[in-house]
């Protein structure tokens, strides 16, 4: 009998140890998970963006043909080589709404390159050929801080960020030519929608990568004036309106719902429009709309105000971090 109790009381001793030990493993397990589950999303340098901005400035205004077009080019290239994307310059001869033959230079650049995964970043990097919506000098470029120039900011500094914070994903970030060349409002010669975004309309036809797909696209325009307001616009609703909900919800949950708002706006002719409907990658637009201007853009639109002086810091960090997030949380 004292045999059999010794022999029952350490059976229960093994079963309690057994116990324990899976509890233990089981906690040790859940928080392995919880440590994996945290995710590091870098820091959007606002001053570094803003340089990039001024950077381009600095060469004037960007319109194909041009010497400063040129250079521009060389600078996104090299930039963008510099932070270890692979690059690819696209060129080819487009013909402007008025028969002017301009030399189209999309820049693209590809993080992981072999990578089933895709992310689509981009923005236009031309300026305005004329300000017709100014009152002065209507004829002559505009600089483009804003149309143009902060969006290339935006991903030059996401760029860097990627290069520093590697992702396992694809990135690829395009900057697409020939953009704001479009035929001027009042204009009824050849009148065709078409007239804008010649670049992205190319790219979309002539891909840098046979059937290439990205699972979707982010397009910025316009992402640098004082309390802009990024509203669900009516293209980027109709062809990926769950991207829509993906980046807005980012927003508003690190900080910026006062610049993603929960509106629905009006569709506009932007890259974003034929990356759609001719490749047929989900896209959508970060855009300012004020519906306080004539064409519901930033009032500085094809204007020669549109310059440093209307950079703003605080809109810039709302997108950066904000596209930031969704692709660290990929």
């Amino acid at each position: 009998m004292v045999q059999l109790g010794i022999i029952r009381n350490s059976i229960v001793l093994l079963l309690a140890v057994l116990l324990l030990s899976c509890i233990d493993k089981k906690q040790t397990n859940t928080e392995i998970n919880i440590v994996s589950a945290k995710i590091d999303v870098p820091k959007f340098n606002v001053d570094s963006a803003y340089l990039y901005i001024q950077k381009q400035v600095d060469f004037g205004p960007r319109v194909p043909n041009t010497i400063e077009h040129e250079k521009c080019a060389n600078y996104l290239a090299r930039t963008l080589e510099r932070f270890g994307a692979s690059v690819i310059v696209q060129e080819a001869f487009v013909n402007r709404y008025d028969g002017v033959n301009m030399n189209m230079k999309n820049i693209i650049g590809s993080f992981n390159p072999e990578s089933y995964k895709r992310i689509l970043l981009c923005a236009h990097w031309d300026t305005r050929f004329l300000a017709d919506n100014d009152t002065v000098e209507v004829t002559k470029p505009i600089m483009g801080a804003n149309d143009g120039g902060s969006g290339v900011g935006v991903l030059l500094e996401i760029a860097r960020q990627i290069q520093i914070s590697p992702l396992e994903i694809g990135i690829d970030i395009i900057f697409f030519d020939v953009e704001d060349q479009g035929q001027p409002n009042g204009e009824f010669n050849k009148s065709s929608s078409d007239s804008w975004c010649l670049g992205s309309q190319y790219w979309a036809k002539n891909p840098h990568e046979t059937n290439y797909f990205a699972d979707y696209g982010i397009l910025l325009d316009m992402v640098a004036g004082e309390n802009a307001r990024f509203t669900r616009e009516g293209v980027s609703e109709k062809f990926a309106s769950r991207i829509v909900d993906k980046v807005w919800q980012m927003g508003r949950k690190i900080g910026f719902s006062n610049f993603f708002v929960d509106e629905k706006t009006p569709g506009i002719i932007d890259d974003h429009l034929y990356i759609n409907s001719i490749i047929h990658i989900p896209t959508i637009n970060i855009v300012e709309y004020d519906n306080t201007t004539h064409n519901k853009f930033n009032k500085h639109h094809h204007k020669h105000s549109d310059n440093m002086s209307i950079i703003d810091k605080t809109t810039l960090h709302a997108v950066g971090q904000t596209v930031l997030g969704v692709l660290y949380n990929e």
